[in-house]
């Protein structure tokens, strides 16, 4: 193969990137989310590198990116109706859906669990690498994000180089999304939300017929798979994730002016959506919560390359479609 290089969206760089995941190497992926460390899912060998380059536990599960729905069989034993009503609306797309494996299939990928997580991304250059690599025999892409373990999430290459300075990495642009996806686990009786993303319970539960419910117990009986655990792992479900190397905390904007009011000269940064007469670096938040989430990593770089050490964020708003912002800014304050 090449040395490692930035790639750009051309047919070439394109071929170049799947033929890196047939030979085994890692890429860094573009999606609408953000950026995967992606390599072959059922390459043992190749998911070590992962877990290793993140320094990530290898019992926290991979993601499993596929090229179609028509792939998934060959991960997942059992696929209910309403998964497949999910996946009928939502992929390519942000959701990702846990499901019972199949035995002795991506064991490395799945961090040794009876379930895997499988997700069909709708970036254009995911779906042109992930199809390409198919060709060349790689049937599934296991692709957490391209960061190390527990720190921001990478929305830009450029994000992409600075975590892994010697890796492959495609240009996608900017992340659509901004955020990981949503995860519900589908793996039971019924599906149960284990990481908000931009789809909200609501619309889940319209779409697959079912409530989607938020950390329900597993029932005795009558569930798709009664040997799965209770919560099966998924990604992103650490307290403490996603965090800059400065200290972030949620406050309320009134809080944020008391406090520096109070203690003037504090090495602060602002991200918050009330402007403040304040002499410390702010940056506005989008009061949509889809611009905020498509904001939200690379804001977190930003005010964190700037060298203060502590990050303060205005508490989003308390309605479901902030759901996935929350989540992530409460991991990364925790």
């Amino acid at each position: 193969m090449n040395s490692p290089r930035l790639l750009n969206p051309s047919p070439a760089d394109i071929a170049l990137a799947a033929q890196t995941l047939a030979a085994g190497e890692l890429l860094g992926l573009p999606t609408e989310t953000v950026y995967g460390l992606a390599a072959d899912a059922l390459n043992p060998s190749a998911v070590a590198a992962v877990f290793h380059a993140k320094g990530r536990p290898s019992d926290h599960p991979l993601i499993v990116h596929v090229a179609s729905p028509a792939q998934v069989r060959l991960f997942a034993s059992e696929v209910p109706a309403f998964a497949q009503a999910l996946m009928d609306a939502y992929w390519p797309g942000p959701l990702t859906l846990i499901l019972p494996r199949r035995p002795g299939v991506a064991d490395a990928a799945a961090g040794g669990h009876a379930t895997i997580a499988l997700r069909c991304p709708s970036h254009p250059l995911a779906q042109q690498v992930l199809q390409q690599a198919q060709a060349l025999g790689v049937q599934g892409v296991a692709a957490p994000s391209a960061n190390l373990f527990g720190r921001v999430s990478p929305t830009t290459a450029a994000h992409v180089r600075q975590a892994f300075p010697g890796l492959q990495v495609l240009d996608g642009g900017a992340c659509d999304v901004g955020i990981e996806s949503t995860i519900v686990d589908c793996s039971r009786h019924a599906p149960v939300l284990l990481r908000p993303g931009m789809l909200t319970p609501a619309q889940l539960s319209a779409v697959c017929g079912v409530s989607v419910q938020r950390n329900a117990p597993a029932p005795a009986t009558g569930s798709v798979d009664t040997a799965a655990p209770p919560a099966p792992a998924a990604p992103g479900s650490l307290a403490s994730h996603y965090a800059p190397r400065a200290r972030v905390r949620l406050m309320q904007a009134q809080d944020m002016l008391s406090r520096l009011q109070t203690s003037p000269g504090l090495a602060v940064a602002l991200w918050l959506r009330t402007a403040l007469t304040v002499p410390v670096r702010q940056l506005p938040m989008p009061a949509d919560a889809a611009a905020c989430a498509h904001e939200l990593f690379a804001r977190l770089h930003e005010l964190d390359a700037a060298g203060v050490e502590e990050i303060w964020v205005e508490t989003p708003p308390a309605d479901a479609a902030w759901d996935g912002v929350r989540d992530r800014l409460q991991r990364a304050s925790a």
